[in-house]
């Protein structure tokens, strides 16, 4: 028996069963997206109608016929671009939340270590230094004193557009360095 032949084999109970089931799991997370994510997945209209349907059902019994028909309207579509775009998704949550934890802690460097903000301005020289050390004093004064961490929460804002806007002039300018089509 070749690899053909092994290719054109019918599939067995168990896999055929857990390929459904990898349906309809992929329906339950369809079900838990936005309005805005749906509408960005292009999904065929009855199975949107399907999943914006499954929304609004509450009981128990309902919701699980509901899941199952949506496994078997998946059935008769490619998933494969819906699966690519929730893993892009779910990666770029994954980004986003290393960036912000990136951020805070160099803002809690920048509160505790007085080396710090000598580092920061040199690598971010378009900043307001000014700007930066009475945000670094006020939160410092504000945590001795019991206080709401007001100025904590702007030098955050600060730090975030000050490294947004250094990451996007370095990546404009990797691109207009880099050579065109010929």
């Amino acid at each position: 028996m070749g690899e053909d032949d092994a290719d054109n084999a019918p599939l067995s109970k168990t896999k055929r069963k857990a390929a459904m089931d990898e349906l309809q799991h992929i329906g339950e997370t369809l079900i838990t997206l936005s309005k805005d994510q749906l509408t960005k997945l292009e999904l065929p209209e009855k199975l949107l109608q399907a999943v914006t349907d499954a929304k609004k059902i509450t009981a128990n019994g309902a919701i699980r016929r509901q899941r199952q028909y949506i496994g078997s309207l998946m059935r008769e579509i490619d998933v494969a671009p819906i699966v690519d775009q929730l893993q892009r998704w779910q990666g770029k949550h994954t980004a986003e939340n290393a960036h912000f934890h990136q951020l805070e802690r160099l803002r809690q460097q920048l509160l505790s270590e007085p080396d710090a903000l000598s580092e920061f301005i040199a690598r971010y020289p378009q900043v307001d230094s000014q700007q930066i050390r009475t945000l670094i004093r006020n939160s410092q004064r504000e945590l001795s004193a019991n206080k709401p961490p007001k100025s904590s929460r702007e030098l955050f804002r600060v730090i975030r557009e000050v490294v947004e806007t250094h990451q996007a002039g370095t990546s404009e300018a990797e691109t207009s360095s880099a050579p065109g089509p010929d």
